[in-house]
């Protein structure tokens, strides 16, 4: 294994989305503030809105995994769709 130099950085200037879900209140808050400071090391440009952070997730997402909450299934739609446009801005 080479010594990396700073410079060999795979993620430095890719567009980035959080989303996440808890079975509490909070909704993975605290942990995607975290990965936005990891962000900032890392040089990526994450998304800021919207924002997904599922909370209640147990009652939102049955036991297959299907999510079957629609205000949340529109606003991950979003979060894509502002994942895709961001990522064609930071290309140009």
């Amino acid at each position: 294994m080479g010594f990396k130099t700073p410079n060999d950085n795979a993620f430095d200037s890719k567009p980035v989305a959080i989303m996440g879900a808890s079975t509490g209140m909070v909704g993975t808050a605290r942990v995607q503030y975290q990965l936005r400071q990891c962000f900032v090391f890392l040089n990526m440009f994450p998304i800021n809105r919207p924002e997904v952070m599922v909370n209640h997730a147990a009652e939102k997402i049955d036991q297959n995994g299907t999510l079957k909450d629609e205000k949340t299934k529109q606003l991950i739609a979003r979060l894509i769709k502002n994942l895709s446009v961001w990522t064609k801005r930071i290309k140009e």
